[in-house]
């Protein structure tokens, strides 16, 4: 297997971690801490789930700890940012102004939204 499958393997890897830390952190929130939001619980959730993704990226999938780790978290939570932009964006397009399925949009949101992740922490984050 050449370096770059490795690398995407790393990747779909620390994505599936990153997904399942997310997933635990939001159980443990409603049912440890009891809080009633979803929403809240969730929004506290996903900060710990880009946390493990930030983390298993730097240390795991791109090895790129020469440079300090406040400017690459700067760098990755503004690319998540502009991701979940574009994601929003392609659902308000497919389903509000086009009138297809949600469920579609999201897979085909999450779809371009994985692509522009990985090439995004590969350029403009950790530099590969």
């Amino acid at each position: 297997m050449n370096s770059h499958a490795k690398e995407l393997m790393r990747y779909v890897i620390n994505g599936l971690v990153a997904t399942a830390v997310h997933y635990g952190a939001l159980s443990y929130n409603l049912h440890v801490l009891g809080m009633q939001s979803a929403g809240a619980a969730n929004l506290a959730a996903a900060m710990v789930g880009i946390a493990a993704s930030f983390l298993g990226s730097r240390y795991f999938v791109f090895n790129r700890t020469d440079e300090a780790m406040l400017p690459q978290a700067l760098k990755f939570s503004s690319l998540y940012a502009a991701i979940a932009l574009v994601h929003g964006f392609v659902l308000l397009v497919w389903t509000d102004w086009l009138g297809f399925d949600y469920r579609a949009g999201f897979l085909l949101a999450t779809a371009f939204q994985v692509s522009l992740s990985y090439f995004g922490n590969k350029k403009l984050v950790f530099n590969v």
